[in-house]
């Protein structure tokens, strides 16, 4: 899974657990909600950072899944990158939403 997919994934989980907190009447139960929607954020966040490292292991899983092609490796890397700042956008945008 690509981290584009996995951060909308985790961001799907927290925009899910901040709408079940309009039918818990407890307040300690939505402010641990709250909580967890925070943390997954967070992760998202984390995941979505667009460092060299993250680049180099998705440009090599790219790579990988066409077959490990020689000379597309700037292809790849700038796809790799691409994904990255997308899922770095939805972050932002999701930041912005809440």
């Amino acid at each position: 899974m690509n981290r584009k997919s996995l951060v909308t994934s985790v961001l799907a989980k927290a925009s899910k657990y901040r709408k079940l907190t309009r039918m818990v009447g407890d307040s300690e139960t939505i402010k641990r909600i709250l909580e967890l929607t925070e943390e997954l954020k967070q992760r998202a966040v984390a995941l979505a950072k667009p460092d060299e490292e993250h680049i180099r292991v998705r440009a090599r899983e790219i790579w990988d899944e066409n077959g490990r092609p020689s000379g597309r490796d700037e292809e790849f890397w700038y796809q790799a990158e691409r994904e990255l700042r997308e899922a770095e956008e939805l972050v932002k945008h999701a930041n912005e939403e809440a």
